[in-house]
């Protein structure tokens, strides 16, 4: 049996945590200790967040774009003078190299077809920038254009649901009740977008590693190929 000192001093101990931990039950702000955004009306939420990614000098950008019925999967490193990655479409993967306004492609043999591929298989190929394709691939290595794609949020905007990205807390952006698509931002740090849902369902991209730099430099000569029109038709 417990001693009545003992017992009246474990009923005291047992009160008191009872005490702090029904305090902080009641009190579950999801939004404290973060950067205070989750508190602000949605068209706010999402002007700290085309903020944050605009000042950026870099991000990494990776999911799915469902375009004119095709399905392309994204994963592009950005900077303001170009970016880098791969980018998959109907079976085909190839990569992107645009640095200023010089833009290359590489691709393996199957990419162009069977009277061209063996000559240009792990090659970089210079695109004109006259030619169609220029407009069509250096879209998807410009910050810019890319970013400004997240902001297309249809309808009525209004803050969701409090959630996580990669283990960050963010909060969500929703437009139309999600409809028109949703942004989740970042509760960490600076607000940064870290996953934009399409409208419709025409794809999911998540953004990371803003601010970090990489390396992003012209490929050797030896490597290139200048095909022009020929190569791109």
């Amino acid at each position: 049996m417990i001693p009545g000192r003992t017992s009246s001093v474990l009923v005291s101990l047992l009160g008191a945590v009872l005490l702090v931990v029904g305090a902080t039950g009641c009190s579950g702000d999801p939004d404290a200790g973060t950067n205070g955004v989750g508190r602000l009306p949605a068209k706010s939420i999402e002007k700290r967040a085309r903020a944050a990614a605009a000042a950026a000098a870099t991000v990494r950008l990776s999911g799915t774009v469902v375009s004119r019925g095709r399905v392309y999967t994204l994963d592009m490193r950005l900077r303001g003078n170009g970016g880098l990655g791969e980018v998959t479409s109907e079976g085909s993967t190839f990569e992107l190299l645009r640095v200023g306004d010089d833009l290359y492609l590489k691709a393996g043999a199957g990419f162009y077809g069977d009277q061209v591929g063996a000559k240009l298989k792990n090659k970089y190929v210079k695109v004109p920038a006259a030619d169609p394709a220029y407009d069509q691939f250096s879209g998807f290595t410009d910050k810019k254009v890319l970013l400004d794609g997240l902001f297309v949020l249809h309808g009525a905007l209004a803050v969701g649901d409090h959630r996580t990205v990669d283990g960050v807390r963010t909060i969500a952006v929703t437009a139309d009740g999600g409809e028109g698509g949703t942004l989740d931002v970042s509760l960490e740090g600076k607000p940064y977008p870290l996953r934009y849902e399409r409208a419709g369902g025409a794809g999911t991209l998540t953004m990371d590693d803003w601010g970090k730099d990489f390396t992003l430099r012209a490929p050797d000569e030896d490597d290139v190929v200048d095909y022009g029109k020929a190569v791109m038709r």
